[in-house]
């Protein structure tokens, strides 16, 4: 009777052994360790994929380089600046156009002036200081003329001081005309000269008010942001300088110039002068001589 209790028992542990091993619980409390005991492999990284932080934030932080050449400067700025250096450039032109014109004709004008009283030196009337003149054209010619106009139109009168008064007059007014004629585009010098850094100083104002405007948009006071704004509000300033400098150059000179050609042509005008006194002198002379006899 004892074997097979024995038996039976046996039979019972190994049901119990059975059905523990196919419970949930013990399922898993196995697969665990094996879970464990196998190493994870890593998955491959994919090259393509792969991108470098450092590099990411440099190309978010490192702006777009500008070109601040003067001509990029000026195809980016507003077109009130824009029309501003255009203006500036255009007085620039007007101030060398107007000193090199005045540069040659006043070097011309003096040198002419200067050869026709050497040839009227040893004149002795005003016939034969045309005659020396020719077809020389020039302000001592019209002196020469407006003399020999004045003592033809008062031939006869007695009054040799009235004559010269006369011809006085017409001097000054001859010399008034080259005076207007020399002086010409002066005052285009002086107006540049003058305003010119203003306009530049107003060109740059309002390119600084489109830049603040600018920044407040941006939100950023990065100077690499801000610099190009300013840049090229700044080029409408130094182009003002740019026009008035030389102009203001210019007009000094060309002031010293004109004041030494109108001393000639005041010259010029003694010279005239002379010439009719010795024609009305030789004129009363010679009446005089025929009336003594």
């Amino acid at each position: 009777m004892m074997l097979p209790s024995f038996r039976n028992i046996l039979k019972c542990c190994m049901a119990l052994a059975v059905i523990a091993l196919a419970s949930p619980v013990f399922a898993q409390q196995t697969a665990a360790p094996s879970a464990i005991a196998q190493p994870a492999v890593p998955a491959p990284a994919a090259a393509a994929s792969t991108v470098d932080p450092v590099k990411t934030a440099r190309a978010v932080v490192t702006p777009a380089i500008h070109d601040l050449s003067p001509w990029s400067m000026f195809k980016n700025a507003d077109i009130v600046v824009q029309v501003v250096m255009l203006g500036l450039a255009f007085a620039s032109i007007v101030t060398w156009t107007v000193g090199i014109a005045k540069t040659l004709e006043l070097s011309m004008s003096a040198t002419r002036l200067r050869r026709s009283l050497k040839r009227i030196a040893e004149s002795r009337s005003l016939a034969e200081a045309q005659l020396a003149l020719g077809n020389h054209d020039n302000v001592l010619s019209a002196l020469l003329a407006a003399a020999m106009r004045e003592g033809r139109i008062s031939a006869g009168l007695s009054s040799d001081s009235g004559i010269k008064e006369r011809a006085a007059s017409s001097f000054a007014e001859i010399i008034r005309a080259e005076a207007r004629r020399v002086r010409l585009g002066m005052g285009a010098l002086a107006t540049i000269g003058a305003t010119s850094p203003f306009v530049g100083l107003f060109g740059t104002v309002w390119g600084i008010m489109n830049s603040f405007i600018g920044i407040s948009k941006s939100q950023t006071t990065n100077l690499a942001v801000v610099a190009p704004g300013i840049a090229e509000a700044l080029l409408a300033t130094a182009i003002g300088l740019v026009a008035a400098i030389p102009a203001v150059i210019i007009y000094n000179h060309f002031s010293r110039v004109t004041k030494g050609y109108l001393e000639l042509v005041g010259r010029a005008s003694g010279a005239a002068g002379r010439l009719l006194s010795r024609d009305l002198d030789r004129t009363h002379g010679a009446s005089h001589a025929r009336a003594a006899e």
